[in-house]
């Protein structure tokens, strides 16, 4: 098997900024709060791994969708931290995101299709609305937007 030189495997920091699109200090917050890790160099220089790449892909992605970054930590503190990532832990990783990710696609079909309709919006201001909600019926269920709301 031929050995990958090390120099293809560690990236310096502008090299993973430029490839992954983001700014350097967004490297260094991502490493404040524990999202990916680097190395240091003898001369006390940060290195990321090469596959830290397709770590910021996923958090990037994920916060698009409004993901919080503690839960994308959590779901990036179960892939291994010794050796990049397989496809057996990506595998596993989107399982475990499926559901969620479906309830959070669900709710934005609601919005997207009901937005003209108020979304049964709560608003407090109306004491009916005569197009979907009717005497209020809603807002005997509780506060906010409880057509998009699944309790």
């Amino acid at each position: 098997m031929t050995e990958i030189p090390s120099a293809a495997i560690w990236l310096k920091p502008g090299q993973v900024a430029r490839r992954a699109g983001v700014a350097v200090s967004t490297l260094h917050y991502y490493e404040q709060v524990g999202l990916i890790t680097s190395r240091r160099t003898p001369g006390d220089r940060r290195e990321y791994r090469r596959d830290t790449l397709r770590l910021i892909a996923l958090i990037r992605a994920s916060q698009t969708l409004g993901i919080p970054l503690a839960r994308i930590k959590a779901a990036l503190d179960e892939l291994p931290h010794e050796h990049p990532p397989t496809k057996r832990d990506w595998a596993r990783l989107a399982r475990q995101w499926r559901t969620d990710l479906d309830r959070r696609i669900a709710r934005l079909v609601a919005l997207r299709d009901n937005l003209a309709n108020c979304i049964g919006c709560g608003c407090l201001s109306l004491t009916s609305c005569p197009y979907t909600n009717p005497e209020d019926t809603l807002g005997e269920e509780g506060p906010g937007a409880r057509r998009l709301v699944s309790e």
